[in-house]
């Protein structure tokens, strides 16, 4: 719980930080770059800058960055899932929910598990595919929730999507021939 919490903390102050570009730090032109093809390019920027390595970091510094942080945020939710089915107060009905969310999860952190190590290995051609896998697993996850009112992972969802959608369009950068 507490390692959750910590790592959730983490993640949201620093996404949460205003980018280099408002406090007058050095930018990066490729984030702007693949922060355009985003859904969220507030998101996509906070996200990227939460990272340190981001003002100078090429495209490949740019993969790990942000494969780096949809790990972080499916391995956070995966806790959180735990943490939920071990509390006692959690409904019985949502705790049906929260069994495919968990398994759904487990598929996201394989998949970039998987990647990082691609990236390790220099082999990029399964990067945007496995950064779907993730989002997929998050959609999944959502939709276990759907016809409720509340989803206690909706925030979290939100977010590995939007974290994947970055990673893909970084991806894509060593498959485009862009490099």
């Amino acid at each position: 719980m507490v390692r959750f919490q910590v790592v959730l903390i983490f993640f949201l102050c620093y996404v949460a930080a205003p980018p280099p570009a408002a406090t007058g730090s050095s930018t990066n032109k490729l984030v702007d770059k693949i922060c355009n093809q985003t859904s969220n390019y507030t998101f996509c920027v906070q996200a990227l800058y939460s990272d340190p390595r981001t003002p100078t970091a090429d495209a490949y510094g740019l993969a790990f960055v942000s494969f780096g942080l949809a790990y972080l945020n499916a391995t956070a939710t995966q806790d959180h899932i735990a943490q939920l089915l071990n509390d006692t107060t959690t409904a019985a009905n949502h705790k049906r929910r929260l069994k495919l969310c968990q398994h759904d999860y487990s598929k996201a952190v394989s998949a970039l598990e998987e990647a990082y190590d691609d990236l390790n290995s220099e082999t990029f051609f399964q990067l945007a595919k496995l950064a779907g896998h993730a989002a997929a697993a998050a959609d999944d996850c959502q939709s276990a929730f759907k016809g409720t009112h509340f989803s206690p992972l909706a925030t979290m969802n939100y977010s590995l999507k939007a974290l994947s959608n970055i990673c893909v369009i970084v991806s894509k950068l060593f498959t485009a021939g862009i490099l």
